[in-house]
């Protein structure tokens, strides 16, 4: 699921679209030229994916409660019609998703239906792979990602300062997805806003002299983390949150990548990660429960 501060097109976002991928630890972003080029996105736009991981029920999100096959085939795990948030006369959302149907009410979200490709494998694990890859051969599967690899060509079309910049944020402590991976483009993952927040002075200590590399490598990068720490100082100073986030995971999540966008840290992409979808008992009550933080987060 994705939103967006405006509505690009597939093609505009993939021609704009800012430098992003991953590094596992505090990277080179942290160098002064790419702290100095923290600014709001150039192009003014800002994409927000959240990727519901383990496999949604699509039919029970969305639900064509006027199809046929749906009462046909839901024998237990249907869902009433006189339950549904109505979209239309046709399809209605989970009773869960109060949030989103407002959303949708007030023309601040839109659904798509019918996302997929073409003869659909049915393995979990290589559906996963394909999304995340936008590929189909499965030696590409472990190499570069969809954005990843639109991120690389937009860093190949900068130089000098800004090519060090950070333009993607995953919040979450799950491993990287493929989808992040480029060549070339580099992102930071967070956890919380607070993991580089340091509460000790920072140290007025010189670089290692020549002959000393390792003393001059580690001095450089407890300064380039004391330096990620100001810059997270600022935004948290900065910030005004005003809406009130529900206390979930994602809820969590979803606050600390609107505090990074109000105070203009510069990322064009964030990405957050729900997990719990791969269910395989208790299917209606964890699945009402996931989509109800899913919709208030969002909102």
């Amino acid at each position: 699921m994705t939103t967006s501060r405006t509505r690009p097109t597939r093609r505009q976002f993939l021609k704009t679209a800012s430098v992003i991928s991953l590094a596992p630890t505090i990277p080179m972003f942290l160098s002064n030229p790419a702290l100095s080029a923290a600014k709001k996105s150039d192009h003014g736009r800002i994409i927000v994916v959240i990727q519901m991981s383990g496999g949604n029920d699509g039919i029970n999100t969305v639900v064509p409660f006027r199809d046929e096959g749906y009462a046909k085939h839901r024998k237990l795990l249907g869902l009433a019609e006189d339950q549904l948030l109505k979209v239309d006369d046709s399809v209605g959302l989970h009773p869960s998703m109060s949030g989103a149907a407002e959303l949708l009410e007030k023309g601040r979200l839109g659904i798509v239906q019918g996302v997929g490709y073409p003869n659909p494998n049915r393995s979990h694990e290589v559906s996963m792979s394909i999304y995340q890859t936008a590929r189909f051969d499965p030696t590409e599967h472990q190499t570069i990602g969809w954005l990843g690899r639109a991120m690389d060509e937009d860093q190949n079309r900068r130089s000098g300062a800004e090519t060090g910049r950070t333009n993607c944020v995953l919040l979450g402590d799950e491993n990287p997805p493929v989808a992040l991976r480029g060549r070339r483009s580099t992102a930071i993952a967070l956890a919380d806003l607070h993991d580089l927040k340091l509460n000790v002075p920072t140290p007025q200590e010189k670089v290692g002299s020549e002959g000393d590399d390792l003393l001059a490598f580690t001095r450089r990068a407890a300064a380039d983390a004391f330096a990620a720490s100001k810059v997270i100082d600022g935004v948290t100073a900065k910030s005004t949150m005003k809406a009130a986030y529900p206390a979930t995971k994602l809820g969590k999540r979803l606050q600390s990548v609107a505090q990074l966008i109000k105070s203009d840290f510069g990322a064009s992409v964030y990405y957050a990660v729900q997990g719990g979808y791969d269910t395989h008992s208790a299917q209606l009550q964890t699945h009402a429960r996931l989509l109800s933080e899913l919709s208030g987060a969002i909102k």
